[in-house]
């Protein structure tokens, strides 16, 4: 069975990930003809901790899971290991005795629970009692009354999370109103500010990626980027001189360091430093989530028809949210990127090949099943593949970050 797993990053108001929820499909069929809760969720979870390496598509991060009436009263929720997940309770369930008996068994285990979607009504009392974490749709909830929650609960010991939040606007009321998790996707949206420019040795982290990603790769010139960086340079050394090579003499030249670990693995020690450093001040989530699409983007170029032109796909997945990284606008920025003009255009908006990649990857980091289905569709592209390449992606961004 093919299964579909993508990931949302909740953020705390430092801007750490603090947890993760999983968006969950068995297959684009599945999308289109079941709507069963029950079944969702049990194959999530089945597929996720059964099948695949959990702490890797966490990158140990908690996981909030959603969680019907039905599988509430089953205790489905017990088959999970407490401390990794959040028992997400969906906005349709209703608190008969059942439920609020499973949920008070599981908060004497040890679980977390969370109430989706939010909105008070008295007869929730007995199940806002049991909970840690509250949701509350920051867009579909008018500002009074995302203000009027927390002062209603605030003897109750329970952190709030605004959820659907789009842009540093809200993230930034959001805050100023007492929420304390954040859910959405304000993090990849630029906060412009006029006529800054890209730093120096910003500018030099982007050229050391676009000579690290070109076809033939010249190794005098990256030695001359990286010598110019004493950070670059140490991080380099420490990094060929760890332990995980298991080589018998210490590394002490640059040109000796590149060579050994070969183009692919300079590539993902660039990407990793570079985006580290481009994004520092930001959320983490940023650099991670550039990693996964770059990494994403790589393994299915040649499904869209990029051929051999895996290198561009991954420096598209990993610009694409340069803008937020640098707080420039975009094309701004790509006017001083030594990248081919079809992954800029892309970058741009404007539709081709690469385009079309980039759109299928956020629609699927999104959950946006029906887009990845279209976009499937236009490639010819056998859906099993995708998750596939997805938690690959994952599981390399997760091995890089350690």
């Amino acid at each position: 069975m093919d299964v579909f797993v993508a990931r949302q990053p909740i953020l705390d108001s430092q801007g750490h990930i603090h947890a993760y929820e999983l968006l969950f499909r068995e297959s684009m069929d599945n999308y289109f003809k079941s709507g069963d809760g029950d079944s969702a969720t049990s194959s999530l979870i089945s597929s996720s901790f059964f099948l695949m390496d959990f702490n890797k598509l966490t990158m140990g991060k908690p996981a909030f899971i959603n969680f019907t009436a039905n599988l509430l009263r089953e205790g489905m929720a017990t088959l999970l290991p407490k401390n990794q997940v959040v028992i997400e309770i969906l906005e349709d369930v209703e608190p008969d005795p059942e439920v609020v008996a499973a949920c008070k068994s599981l908060k004497e285990k040890g679980y977390q629970i969370a109430l989706d979607d939010f909105v008070f009504r008295p007869d929730y009392r007995s199940l806002i009692e049991l909970a840690d974490i509250i949701k509350v749709d920051f867009r579909a909830t008018q500002s009074y009354e995302l203000q009027a929650l927390i002062k209603r609960l605030n003897e109750l010991n329970i952190r709030f999370l605004a959820e659907k939040v789009e842009t540093l606007e809200e993230y930034k009321k959001a805050k100023d109103f007492g929420y304390g998790l954040f859910q959405g996707y304000f993090f990849s949206k630029p906060n412009i500010v006029q006529g800054k420019d890209i730093s120096s040795n910003k500018l030099n982290y982007l050229r050391l990626l676009q000579q690290v990603n070109s076809p033939d790769v010249d190794i005098d010139k990256l030695e001359k980027i990286i010598r110019a960086d004493i950070s670059l340079t140490y991080k380099l050394l420490k990094f060929i001189n760890s332990s995980a090579f298991g080589l018998n003499s210490q590394i002490s030249s640059i040109k000796q360091a590149l060579t050994l670990l070969g183009p692919k693995e300079v590539k993902k020690w660039a990407s990793v430093i570079v985006m580290g450093k481009i994004t520092d001040g930001k959320p983490d989530a940023l650099a991670i989530q550039s990693y996964v699409r770059a990494s994403f983007a790589e393994k299915l170029s040649a499904k869209v028809g990029l051929g051999s032109m895996d290198s561009n796909a991954f420096l598209l997945g990993l610009f694409s949210l340069i803008d937020a990284c640098l707080d420039r606008p975009l094309a701004e920025i790509l006017q001083e990127l030594p990248i081919e003009v079809p992954v800029k255009n892309a970058l741009l908006g404007q539709p081709n090949g690469y385009r079309y990649l980039l759109e299928l990857i956020i629609a699927y980091e999104q959950g946006n099943w029906s887009v990845v289905n279209r976009l499937l569709n236009k490639f010819s592209i056998k859906e099993e593949c995708v998750p596939q390449y997805y938690l690959q992606a994952l599981q390399e961004a997760h091995e890089l970050n350690q």
